[in-house]
């Protein structure tokens, strides 16, 4: 298992300084490029306009494929964890802060403006925390920080236990009124 994970680790670090090199090749050439562009004379500017731009294109594209390796080598789906907020919330909690832990180790603090607030309110989905976390048993607790009912302080927390397998595991975190009960619950939703 140990000498699987070496040799993934090795073709990855390879893989990687494989896409540095170009993007370093790509932006040699950039400046090659605009050096001579300068030096060129005005017989064929549009000629050297069109390379510069063909190469300044070529650099995008390389820094967005360097982009996406980069963040497959830093959580890769074997070892991923994703945690979500949403909201449907009304009169019984104003959220102001969420604290967020994987086996009683703080990952996540979050403090909320009106804006983003605003913006859950509406049925938006924050996400609050991408990680690595080894495959088994795990256990996440949320501490939700606000207002509740009456304008009162009110901190809560939802703990929730998650088996974490080869595939990446995705959580939500929702806040919900209930109206029976007259009190906002947290709940821990997992993703299929």
């Amino acid at each position: 298992m140990e000498a699987t994970i070496l040799k993934i680790t090795i073709l990855k670090a390879a893989i990687l300084k494989a896409a540095m090199s170009k993007f370093l090749l790509a932006t040699l050439l950039l400046v090659s490029v605009s050096v001579n562009a300068q030096e060129a004379t005005q017989q064929q500017p549009a000629s050297v306009a069109n390379q510069v731009q063909d190469l300044k294109n070529t650099v995008i594209k390389l820094n967005r494929d360097l982009f996406i390796l980069e963040e497959e080598l830093l959580f890769p789906a074997n070892t991923q964890v994703a945690f979500f907020v949403s909201m449907d919330v009304g009169e019984f909690f104003q959220l102001d802060t969420i604290e967020l832990k994987i086996d009683d180790k703080t990952v996540a603090n979050y403090l909320y403006t009106d804006r983003q607030i605003d913006a859950l309110f509406r049925g938006g989905v924050q996400r609050l925390f991408v990680g690595n976390v080894r495959n088994g048993e795990h256990e996440v607790s949320a501490f939700f920080t606000g207002r509740g009912p009456k304008g009162r302080d009110y901190k809560r927390a939802v703990s929730y236990r998650f088996e974490k397998d080869s595939n990446a595991k995705y959580l939500e975190l929702k806040i919900n009124d209930s109206e029976r009960m007259h009190q906002p619950e947290f709940t821990v939703k997992e993703w299929q």
